[in-house]
Parts: structure tokens; C-alpha cells; sequence
């Protein structure tokens, strides 16, 4: 029996000796790692005068571009960019990827040990800050935890100082699910206590009223500006057609027009008649209609991922993006993840169809955003 506890024993020691050291060979790989992608950073953009105006030289080359100078047209100051970009910049800035940061506000760059094991996970799983932003030329993040709001705006002057020392300086957009809501479900909603406390889009559906989601909206953009957020990746503009879906909350209900109407409301309150320095930007998701969910799963995941239409109402579910998103004039439309079965000559997932991207959403409903 003793021999037997011994043997116990030895595993177990020998086990978390090698998770002890797995561990700490991986903890300095990702410092030698951090340190490589900082030696790689220029320096931070000087001023530049100019005709009395002064200007930042963010690509460092000693002249004011056209993408610097704020008093050239959004267009051609787009353009210009868009030229100076590489392959791997351009490439870098078509994503959005979640990150997160430690608890200071500062860059998480080492994985964390922590009493929350979700959050352990995820600084040992995902690539660090500055590997995305340096490395991978990403310039578009999801903030996926709830934070105090003097460390969110910490964070977003740490990170835009990063951003500056890029090559060319491209700022940080950063993004988020709803979080003035009760509800904390990583991915879908991050309950933010700091920020003023609303009912979710369901609940605010339950009243009919525009006027207050649209005061809703206006407070949640001043409170998300405060803290640096720019993208709200929301209002969900889907129709809860099937009371099995785990997202229905997140929805203005199932009534189409209903749902037009204070997706509209929603979308004037967080980005206003246009888009300016005010602005928080919507991404209305998600398109052509999530809502339909065969068995009321869920398409993040693979066993959640056809959508049926058995009562040929493919129709019904455009009405909240026609006359509701598209009339406020949304910055940016989100796909839906599953596959509108039966509804186009191939079944695949919205983002890869092109008869739901280019036929219906560009060319039919002339969405240029």
C-alpha cells in the first residue's frame, strides 16, 4: 500500500513539475516574443507645420501626405492611404479580432495567472497585443470583458500609443457588444456596471417607444466615447421568429415593423443624422436576418448552423434592415454565421454567398458601407 501511495505521489509531483515548466518555457517564449514585436515599432509621429497649421507626421517621412492633412476630402484622404498600404497592412485591417488587457489597462501581452479560469485561458490561448497589432497589422479589436471605465480609456491611450508607432500610424478602432444590459455572455453581451443600466433591446421593444430607445442610445454613445469605444457591434436587427433561440433578447422582438422602426431609432442614437467625431458607429447585424434558427440553435456553432424558412418568410426578415438600418443610414452591416438553406442556387454560409453579399445587399439594396 505504501508503494502504491508512493507511486501516487512521484506522478503526482512529476506531473505538475512538467506543467510547471511547460508552462514557464512557454511564459518566456511569449516575452521573447513581445520584445521582438516592440524592437520592430518607430518612433512616435512628429508634429509637422505647415502653412501656421500644425499636422503629425504619422508614416515618419518628414511630409504632410494627404491622408494626414484633415483638410483634404475623407475620400481622397482614404485613397491615399489605401495606396501607402501593403498587402499584409491592407490585409490585417479587413479583420476584427476579440482582445483583452490586464486588469491595469495595460496591454496584455504575458499570459495571466488569475482566479477567473476563463480569463487564464484566454491570455494563454490568444496571440498577445502587440502580436496582432505589430505582427499581424490588425487595427480593429472587440474589447470582450467587463472593466471599470477609467481602466477602459486607460487601455485605449495605451493602445493608440502603440498604434502611432506603427509605419504608417493607423489608430485602433475599438468595438463592442451591448453593454449596458443585466446580461454577461461573452461573444453576444459584456455587462458593464460602470455604464448606465437599460433593458436589452427586447425589453426596450416592450415599450414601443422610439423617442426613449433613441435616448437610450444617445447616453450608451456618450458613455462608450468616454472610454474610447467607437464601433458598437449592435443593434441586432434580427427577428425572433423562433422562441427556442438562445439570442432573443438581443432582438427588437418578432414584429417586423416594429423591429424597423427602433433598430432606426437605435441607429440615429449611437451614430446621429451622419457620421462625424460624435459618432459611435453601428454595425447592424445580422444580415440577411438571424432569427430563423432550425431547432433553435444557434449558428456560432457548427450544430446551430441552417436556417429554414418553412413558412417562405426569407422576405419578412429584410424589413428591420430595409426600413429600419438602412434608413438611419448604418455604418456597417454584420452576415449572419448560418446558412440561409433553400434560399439561393448554393447553400452556404451568408458571408461566402454572393447572391446574398453582392446580389442583394450591394447591387439590390445599394448598401456601399
Amino acid at each position: 500500500m505504501k508503494n502504491i501511495l508512493k507511486i501516487i505521489f512521484f506522478i503526482i509531483i512529476g506531473v505538475i513539475s512538467f506543467l510547471v515548466i511547460g508552462f514557464g518555457i512557454y511564459y518566456l517564449k511569449r516575452v521573447n516574443q513581445s520584445n521582438t514585436n516592440m524592437s520592430l515599432l518607430f518612433p512616435r509621429a512628429q508634429d509637422l507645420v505647415v502653412e501656421g497649421i500644425k499636422f503629425r507626421d504619422l508614416n515618419k517621412n518628414g511630409r504632410l501626405d494627404v491622408y494626414e492633412d484633415n483638410r483634404q476630402s475623407i475620400d481622397d484622404r482614404v485613397d491615399d492611404l489605401i495606396n501607402q498600404m501593403t498587402i499584409e497592412e491592407k490585409a490585417g485591417s479587413m479583420f476584427i479580432n476579440m482582445i483583452g488587457m490586464t486588469d491595469e489597462g495595460n496591454l496584455l501581452e504575458l499570459p495571466i495567472i488569475s482566479s477567473n479560469p476563463l480569463f487564464f485561458l484566454l491570455s494563454m490561448v490568444f496571440p498577445s497585443n502587440s502580436e496582432m497589432i505589430i505582427k499581424k497589422h490588425m487595427n480593429s479589436f472587440n474589447i470582450i470583458d467587463s472593466y471599470p471605465a477609467n481602466i477602459l480609456a486607460r487601455y485605449n491611450n495605451n493602445i493608440q500609443k502603440i498604434a502611432e508607432k506603427t509605419r504608417l500610424a493607423i489608430p485602433i478602432t475599438i468595438a463592442s457588444d451591448p453593454r449596458h444590459g443585466s446580461d454577461h455572455n461573452v461573444g453576444a453581451s459584456v455587462h458593464t456596471s460602470s455604464f448606465s443600466q437599460w433593458p436589452n433591446s427586447l425589453g426596450l421593444a416592450a415599450t414601443r417607444d422610439t423617442s426613449l430607445t433613441r435616448e437610450f442610445a444617445d447616453i450608451a454613445r456618450q458613455e462608450y466615447l468616454s472610454v474610447g469605444i467607437r464601433l458598437a457591434l449592435h443593434p441586432m436587427a434580427d427577428l425572433a421568429t423562433e422562441p427556442r433561440w438562445g439570442r432573443n433578447n438581443g432582438t427588437f422582438g418578432e414584429d417586423a415593423q416594429l423591429s424597423a422602426k427602433m433598430t432606426k431609432s437605435y441607429i440615429l442614437g449611437f451614430q446621429g443624422k451622419k457620421l462625424d467625431k460624435n459618432s459611435v458607429a453601428c454595425m447592424t447585424k445580422h444580415f440577411s436576418g438571424g432569427g430563423p434558427q432550425k431547432d433553435g440553435e444557434d449558428a456560432h456553432f457548427p450544430y446551430g448552423k441552417d436556417q429554414v424558412y418553412p413558412g417562405d418568410n426569407f422576405d419578412y426578415h429584410l424589413i428591420p434592415f430595409i426600413d429600419g438600418a438602412f434608413k438611419a443610414k448604418t455604418a456597417q452591416i454584420m452576415p449572419y454565421y448560418g446558412i440561409p438553406f433553400g434560399q439561393t442556387n448554393e447553400d452556404v454560409g451568408f458571408s461566402f454567398n454572393k447572391e446574398i453579399i453582392t446580389d442583394l445587399l450591394r447591387d439590390s439594396l445599394g448598401f456601399d458601407g
